[in-house]
């Protein structure tokens, strides 16, 4: 079996391909290449994220596990008076997210190759979202969540998407004992988004 994209450094052949996709409004061009998440489409987990997202126009945002930019990119219209941070630990994809930003016009964004939260120590943020690498393990997963409370802002917030069979249920008791109050904001096709308040 190939490497699979939690890696810093795929393997796999480039096969690039690009595609438009519509998201809260906003028409946005991707490139995608082998090696990334999802290299074939926007997956129905980050689109569901990507709808239910709170971001305010100032908003201090961080994307964790950007892959090639879905979601960061898409928040970064949404806080045009803001700023995004986007961070993945796979080259290929942060290479794609910048690639996809610049062709986007997209240019309040910052993104950085990045172990979990190793490149964003000591800074602050609004909002954290995530579509949290679930093939990276429990462990890795549940440290985006306790590691994200700590660069969160009084009052920030995370949001999450998640899978029912991919460990939702373990993912909010954890996200219950990290927060002062979390709520499913909404669940579709086995997908949870919870809103996670420090």
């Amino acid at each position: 079996m190939s490497d699979h994209y939690y890696t810093s450094r795929p393997g796999a052949a480039h096969d690039e391909q690009q595609f438009s996709f519509l998201l809260r409004g906003y028409e946005l061009r991707f490139y995608t290449d082998a090696g990334v998440f999802s290299r074939d489409r926007i997956d129905f987990g980050s689109v569901l994220l990507i709808e239910n997202m709170k971001v305010a126009p100032h908003a201090r945002v961080l994307d964790v596990g950007c892959g090639y930019g879905p979601i960061g990119l898409t928040a970064a219209k949404l806080a045009a008076q803001g700023k995004v941070t986007m961070i993945d630990v796979n080259e290929r994809a942060v290479h794609l997210a910048r690639r996809n930003a610049e062709g986007n016009g997209i240019k309040n964004v910052d993104i950085r190759v990045s172990d979990v939260y190793s490149e964003v120590q000591g800074e602050t943020f609004d909002v954290i979202l995530t579509n949290p690498p679930i093939r990276a393990g429990k462990e890795i997963v549940h440290r985006i969540f306790t590691e994200g409370y700590e660069l969160l802002a009084e009052g920030g917030e995370m949001w999450v998407v998640i899978q029912k069979k991919q460990g939702a249920p373990s993912a909010l008791k954890k996200l219950q004992e990290t927060y002062r109050e979390v709520e499913e904001v909404d669940r579709s096709k086995g997908y949870s988004i919870f809103r996670a308040v420090k």
